[in-house]
């Protein structure tokens, strides 16, 4: 799974996204340039670089990637990225006097990161201050962050069965959202209103506690009985959707009201405010 991320140097938004698979940085290479610059056109910039950078043969202007990454009207965009050792190269092209700070500042975010990797607890902390700067509640969070930690145990499940990342993770995951919500995770995501959003990221607390329960049990059972392959791992992903399913449907048996709601997290924060 990849995130997308608001990285803050010197006051300045820098969009970037953390690759699971590649476990590295790509950065928005015309965010680098606003802040190297100052100029009132970056995108301009950059073209002009880029062109400049292929005509001598640099391999940085014919490499660089292309991500969907949040734009400033809310919507995602294809942008140019380049990742912490494209950008030390870059750079040197760009005469700068924030150059040697922002290079730092480069060198420190890769090391958070790898602290991160050998200390799941810090990767918590930094969700739960990003949670509380969006403004969802206490309890909210303490559900996420819990969310986070089973879902982590369900993916080590897997691998330890041989299950790949990326297209098989996925089709489990959807497995299970179906099965309990009676909906694939694209129209779950559709009934909210989303795009590229997180969908755990916009759940009410008793969506999240539902697929949590989902999760938790898909990876009890996977221990249980030791499916051989990913064939067997649907069939327990199926089940442990299953288990969730009995108490969806028990409790709304007993409220009267559906627990999967179109409720996403623009508008959860905004009832939250109302009572505060």
């Amino acid at each position: 799974m990849n995130e997308n991320n608001i990285k803050i140097f010197e006051d300045k938004n820098v969009r970037t996204l953390w690759d699971n698979n590649e476990e590295k940085w790509y950065i928005s290479i015309v965010d680098v340039i606003s802040i190297l610059t100052n100029s009132v056109n970056p995108r301009k910039y950059w073209s002009v670089l880029k062109t400049r950078l292929k005509k001598e043969g640099s391999q940085l202007a014919t490499n660089c990637s292309q991500l969907k990454m949040k734009s400033s009207d809310g919507k995602f965009y294809k942008t140019d990225v380049a990742d912490t050792e494209q950008l030390f190269r870059l750079i040197q092209s760009i005469p700068s006097p924030k150059a040697e700070p922002f290079k730092l500042w480069l060198a420190k975010l890769g090391k958070e990161r790898l602290d991160e990797m050998q200390d799941p607890e810090l990767t918590i902390d930094r969700a739960l201050g990003q949670y509380l700067e969006l403004g969802y509640s206490q309890s909210w969070i303490n559900q996420r962050l819990k969310s986070i930690e089973i879902r982590k145990e369900l993916t080590d499940e897997w691998k330890s069965r041989g299950i790949k990342e990326g297209l098989e993770f996925a089709t489990l995951t959807n497995i299970i959202t179906k099965t309990w919500s009676d909906k694939t995770t694209k129209e779950y995501k559709i009934l909210k209103g989303l795009k590229q959003e997180n969908l755990r990221d916009n759940m009410t607390n008793t969506e999240l506690i539902l697929n949590m329960l989902a999760e938790a049990s898909t990876k009890d059972i996977s221990q249980a009985i030791n499916p051989k392959d990913f064939k067997d791992s649907k069939v327990v992903a199926k089940q442990g959707g299953e288990v969730a399913k009995v108490a969806k449907e028990a409790l709304e048996s007993k409220t009267g009201k559906k627990v999967v709601s179109s409720l996403n997290a623009k508008m959860i924060l905004e009832e939250q405010k109302k009572l505060r």
